[in-house]
């Protein structure tokens, strides 16, 4: 099923094909209802026995008119259809209009047009795009006309970086036709980014050179894109068909080429601050991408994970020292008692002690048989403890003491006797 479109997108489409189809059309017809507005633009009908279209020719065109347009008059009309799109009517939108039976030069125009058009040298589909930033044009034009001040004017400033080569040729006359042709094909060999062939406005004799098939010949053959730029916006000739794209006038022709320096650098600027706004978007949702990463990272990361630990470590240490010093506390609390008691017990028990040997000493040494004659009793001792003489050896040396006196000797023989029976005390 076919879609289904609005009633706009179809005149939209009409519009497009019927602009396209009759960019340009000459029409003979005869003049109804003519209306001239205040505005300056002109509104009529052509028409003949049997059909009628509307047409409209606006200011700047109708200022151009050598004649009036009266009502009946018979005339050629030049121009385009065009559509309106808001009431869907198709017009004319004329750029010119002549008396009808206006001479040979006009007729030898549409023979030559038809001629062209049927050897394909209007084809669209063979019409070069120009380059966006063209570094070299060829102009072919007359070195001392108008048209090339214009030319050189409006390209120094628009873009002063494109290099011009001004090939100077006759844009009139009789052998203007030959010369514009050997120019344009001597041009097509200098490798230029484009080519631009014109001259400023004229009659319709003057413009002729345009008009020529060898200069046709030569535009279609070229190989570097073309542009004619012939007259003023009303004229129309054979290269303007020819060509790759028609510019109304010289001076529009370097508007259409070249880049205007002012509006691309405005187009920089704003690409700049575009761009510097987007970075700077792009670095702030970065910057804030890498403040979330790293506080996840002290979250989860292994500092984070050793810095519990660590305040882990300090307060399960903090708590140990807590605990072993109560413990200890404690401990003292409970062991200072016990010390106290052992310490009493303990010289308690010391005191008991020594009373006893005391006891024991005094009553051993007052009956002890050898103790009652206290002559040549004495003790022996060896690094200031007292031993008895069975510890000792030959070659050893020992104190021996009595109350009185201390003896150091060395034992030099040694003389075990047979145990005696113990003496009753």
């Amino acid at each position: 099923m076919a879609s289904t479109l609005s009633v706009s997108s179809l005149n939209e489409q009409i519009k497009t094909l019927l602009e396209t189809s009759f960019e340009f059309v000459s029409v003979e017809g005869e003049l109804s209802r003519v209306t001239k507005h205040g505005s300056g633009h002109i509104y009529f009908t052509l028409k003949d026995n049997d059909s009628a279209i509307k047409c409209v020719m606006f200011k700047g065109n109708a200022a151009r008119l050598k004649f009036s347009l009266e009502e009946g008059a018979h005339i050629i009309l030049h121009g385009a259809l065009s559509l309106y799109k808001p009431r869907g009517e198709y017009q004319i939108n004329a750029f010119s209009a002549e008396p009808y039976g206006a001479g040979a030069l006009a007729v030898a125009f549409e023979q030559l047009k038809q001629k062209l058009e049927s050897k394909g040298y209007f084809d669209p589909t063979r019409k070069k795009s120009f380059p966006k930033f063209p570094q070299t044009i060829i102009l072919v034009t007359s070195a001392t006309g108008a048209a090339l001040q214009d030319m050189q004017r409006v390209a120094s400033g628009r873009w002063p970086l494109v290099k011009l080569i001004v090939l100077d040729v006759l844009v009139q006359g009789s052998s203007a036709a030959g010369q514009i042709a050997d120019a344009l094909r001597y041009a097509d060999t200098l490798n230029a980014d484009a080519v631009v062939v014109g001259r400023g406005g004229g009659s319709i004799e003057d413009l002729w050179a345009f008009n020529e098939e060898i200069v046709a010949d030569a535009l279609f053959a070229m190989s570097t894109p073309v542009m004619s730029a012939v007259g003023h916006e009303i004229d129309w000739v054979i290269s303007d068909y020819v060509c790759d794209m028609r510019a109304p006038t010289p001076s529009a022709a370097m508007q259409m080429l070249l880049p205007d320096q002012n509006e691309l650098s405005q187009s920089i600027d704003e690409i700049r601050y575009s761009a510097y706004g987007m970075i700077t978007q792009r670095l702030e949702r970065k910057r804030e991408q890498l403040l979330s990463m790293q506080e996840a990272f002290k979250r989860h990361g292994v500092e984070h994970r050793l810095e519990v630990q660590s305040e882990l470590v300090k307060e399960l240490r903090e708590r140990l020292n807590r605990q072993m010093t109560q413990r200890l506390e404690q401990s003292r609390r409970e062991i200072t008692p016990l010390m106290e008691r052992l310490t009493q017990s303990i010289e308690s028990t010391l005191r008991q002690k020594l009373f006893m040997m005391t006891q024991l000493t005094e009553s051993f040494s007052a009956n002890h048989p050898k103790n009652k004659n206290k002559s040549g009793f004495a003790q022996i001792a060896r690094e200031g403890k007292v031993i008895d003489l069975d510890v000792l050896s030959v070659g050893d040396r020992f104190d021996a003491m009595n109350d009185t006196i201390t003896v150091t000797s060395e034992v030099v023989n040694i003389t075990r006797h047979t145990q005696r029976a113990q003496e009753p005390l």
